[in-house]
């Protein structure tokens, strides 16, 4: 049987970088993962592009696009039969998402990174890019949207998230955890994902904000956002959805103008609800017009409504993409 095609792509981050002398992790030279491509090839046949050498943080919403752009080149020039991303972790989980959201695409496309440099101990690099091939050359991962796959562990895009600052296992999925895992034998998928809306989009220009709410907070930042050229913002709010009062007022300024309002739960499980009824509380926030997200984190819903604000600029349009 035949090679499947893999299309892998190479960002940067620390699964493309080294640790020196002094301890620190930076781009050294040549991606170090470029030495390692015939290790690869008993999986797949490759074609290899490395559009951008970045550290994660560097990663912009246009990088994301022209992934995604790229990916669909390459699947109409050469009928890829699937793609893989390194990328640093990071941003890793909104670079999935975004193409999560914006790939009409039935192909495997998976991403994953390293949480310990090329020549550290323990590196994971080169462990979790063999991982990452062996799904998106598996048949069962056709049609299962974007994948993040690190440390044994097959995650969708939409739910999972970074955890800890450094541990290897860092990537999970609150709630609902991984979708499949990766042995040494074979790739197993125990669940199958409700994917999601796809949108079409050819460029980024809408600016959105994240602000997170705390104890005592008022209405200056809001006021500050209205002022400024922000097309939305989101809120990682308390608990099930819930802002202290003298953020209303606030609030009730960026609704005049027309800006929409995503509200998230800050906390690491459950949703958004409205469900108290003091000043503040979720369910005054909803007759507002704030609009409640379905469960994302904040820097998922920021992408969301930057991709939808590129649709239209409807409220009841955007409200809808949230349901």
């Amino acid at each position: 049987m035949s090679k499947k095609k893999l299309l892998l792509i190479h960002t940067g981050g620390t699964i493309s970088m080294s640790e020196d002398e002094s301890g620190a992790v930076k781009p050294e030279g040549a991606n170090p993962l470029m030495r390692h491509t015939h290790n690869l090839n008993d999986y797949a046949e490759f074609i290899v592009e490395a559009p951008f050498t970045l550290p994660s943080p560097h990663i912009t919403p246009n990088h994301m696009l022209e992934l995604k752009k790229i990916i669909e080149k390459y699947y109409l020039e050469d009928g890829i039969h699937g793609a893989v991303i390194t990328h640093g972790t990071d941003t890793l989980e909104e670079t999935a998402y975004f193409l999560d959201l914006t790939l009409r695409l039935s192909i495997p496309i998976v991403v994953t990174g390293a949480m310990r440099s090329s020549n550290e101990i323990g590196s994971d690099g080169l462990y979790n890019l063999i991982s990452a091939v062996r799904v998106a050359t598996s048949d069962e991962a056709f049609g299962k949207g974007v994948l993040v796959v690190l440390n044994d562990e097959i995650h969708t895009a939409v739910n999972v998230t970074k955890t800890h600052a450094s541990n290897v296992s860092t990537f999970q999925s609150p709630q609902y955890g991984p979708i499949g895992i990766v042995t040494k034998g074979a790739v197993l998928f125990h669940h199958t994902p409700k994917l999601d809306v796809k949108y079409s989009i050819s460029e980024l220009s809408k600016n959105v904000s994240i602000i997170k709410a705390y104890a005592g907070m008022d209405s200056r930042l809001f006021e500050a956002l209205a002022s400024l050229d922000f097309d939305g913002v989101v809120i990682e709010a308390l608990g099930q959805g819930n802002l202290p009062p003298g953020t209303v007022d606030g609030l009730a300024h960026l609704i005049e103008k027309n800006i929409p309002v995503v509200l998230v739960s800050r906390c690491f499980n459950g949703i958004a609800q409205d469900v108290y009824g003091y000043e503040g509380g979720g369910r005054q926030l909803k007759k507002m017009g704030v609009i409640f997200s379905n469960g994302l984190n904040g820097q998922k819903a920021r992408l969301k409504l930057m991709i939808g604000l590129s649709q239209s600029d409807d409220l009841d349009y955007i409200a809808a993409m949230f349901q």
